[in-house]
């Protein structure tokens, strides 16, 4: 197996037994970069000098007998929301040309910390208002969307051009892009990760969290940034918490809430029964499955929207008003329509979340997880603007990607993407699990039990395909 190949936990046990070299795992991965990049564009900016240089330190600090953590040495990419000192942050945006962050962000601190290696930047939707990141092609097909925002992060993973990375999630976009390109995607609780330093989409809405090869990476990842930092206003107090599940895959006792509403509507036939498979491999394993209505399902799509924008625009007013050329077609007029939405329909949208938020927890009081798919259909060709149901419904793309991701946004709460399948055209298929605010072990506990059943992950075809 090539070493750009590893997952995380592989490449940590090998780094920490002295067997694999920080050095030689970061030059491989380097390589694959330059293997895939030029098919796929997921990276904004390589530094592989700096990470190189980075890959030494952690070889001297780990012959040492000095291991940081389960991340020493290991190389990873970051959404290029995210700041890291002396590296620019351009959100993938002309607004930002010639930024420079002045400091880690928060979350780049702790990866800092913890000895992981940085590759680069990863490309993102423009400020992350987008569910495609169009400049990035899928690694499973290239004339097909990423999906977004955090596209870049997500399509780097799926080829092997990053052991691991980070995205962030307003209305599914760390979930959605991981199920379309066959990884494993973690919204946290909100407040769990700070957000200090992470350029704003939406502050009551953004999350920052991980995409992996596996649910074990993703819960590595999460070890190291979840806890509170005072500089992000919702941070939450937590307990050090190691959030590795058991190597057990027996789900006895465990109540898996099953849909009868909403999450299974205009889908995909080919995605609700490859999620229908999983959900029944999960009670094979001894869950019980319990039939749930999710609540106030007409609300979701006018609530996230009226959150989302209003705020968006909140955030961008300067720029808006002085270098409005510099921002796409698309995001430009998404930013505008914000400027006319009136203050009382934004009370109206919080006043929506806040009920929301009450019936969600206590449909959550009688399950402790619910399996639904992760979007309602696999990577659409680039071009593809509109799809059409089997009732004749038409629906914008971005639409469907947001629409079954949306609630755990609104509401605050977990959810994790894990690949089970792939369509009649070989592209991933992707099953969220949701849970109770801070049930990120649960999530985690389930997904892994689930994955444990199914052969290794598999890197897409472009990693193995020639130049």
């Amino acid at each position: 197996m090539p070493l750009s190949d590893l997952t995380l936990a592989e490449a940590s046990d090998a780094i920490r037994q002295r067997r694999l070299s920080p050095v030689e795992l970061v030059d491989a991965v380097l390589d694959r970069i330059d293997q895939v990049e030029p098919r796929l564009h997921a990276y904004v900016a390589v530094e592989a000098g700096q990470a190189r240089r980075a890959a030494r330190a952690a070889e001297r600090e780990v012959l040492a007998g000095r291991v940081r953590s389960p991340l020493h040495g290991v190389p990873m990419g970051l959404k290029d929301l995210i700041d890291v000192a002396g590296t620019a942050t351009t959100a993938s945006s002309h607004v930002r040309a010639g930024h420079r962050a002045d400091s880690d962000s928060a979350v780049a601190a702790r990866l800092k910390t913890a000895g992981a290696v940085l590759l680069g930047k990863t490309h993102t939707h423009e400020f992350a208002f987008g569910l495609t990141t169009p400049q990035t092609n899928n690694a499973w097909d290239q004339a097909r969307v990423a999906g977004g925002s955090s596209g870049g992060s997500a399509v780097a993973v799926a080829a092997g051009a990053a052991v691991f990375a980070l995205g962030t999630d307003t209305g599914g976009s760390i979930r959605v892009p991981a199920s379309l390109n066959g990884v494993v995607g973690l919204k946290p609780t909100y407040g769990l990760v700070p957000r200090h330093g992470v350029t704003s989409l939406s502050w009551s809405l953004d999350h920052v969290g991980p995409i992996t090869r596996t649910v074990e990476d993703a819960s590595l990842v999460l070890s190291v940034l979840a806890g509170h930092d005072p500089r992000d206003p919702a941070s939450l107090h937590t307990p050090d918490t190691d959030y590795r599940p058991s190597r057990g895959s027996d789900l006895t006792g465990l109540r898996v809430g099953v849909p009868r509403n909403y999450y299974f509507d205009h889908v995909d036939p080919e995605v609700e029964a490859a999620v229908r498979a999983a959900i029944d491999r999960l009670a094979e394993l001894g869950a019980r499955l319990v039939d749930v209505k999710i609540p106030m399902t007409r609300y979701i799509q006018a609530t996230q929207w009226g959150l989302m924008v209003p705020e968006a625009t909140a955030y961008h007013e300067r720029s808006l008003r002085t270098v409005p050329d510099l921002y796409n077609a698309d995001v430009r007029a998404l930013l505008e329509a914000g400027e006319l939405t009136s203050a009382g329909d934004y009370l109206r949208a919080q006043r929506a979340r806040t009920l929301m938020r009450r019936e969600w927890a206590r449909l959550l009081d009688g399950v402790d997880v619910i399996a639904a798919p992760t979007v309602p259909t696999t990577a659409v060709p680039a071009d593809q603007e509109i799809l059409t149901w089997f009732d004749g419904t038409a629906e914008a793309v971005s639409d469907a990607y947001v629409r079954l991701s949306a609630p755990a946004n609104i509401t605050g709460i977990p959810s994790l993407s894990v690949p089970v399948g792939h369509d009649s055209a070989h592209m991933p298929i992707g099953m969220q699990l949701l849970g109770r605010p801070r049930s990120e072990t649960v999530l985690l506990r389930v997904g892994h039990a689930y994955e444990r059943t199914q052969p290794a992950p598999v890197l897409a075809p472009v990693a193995c395909s020639p130049a």
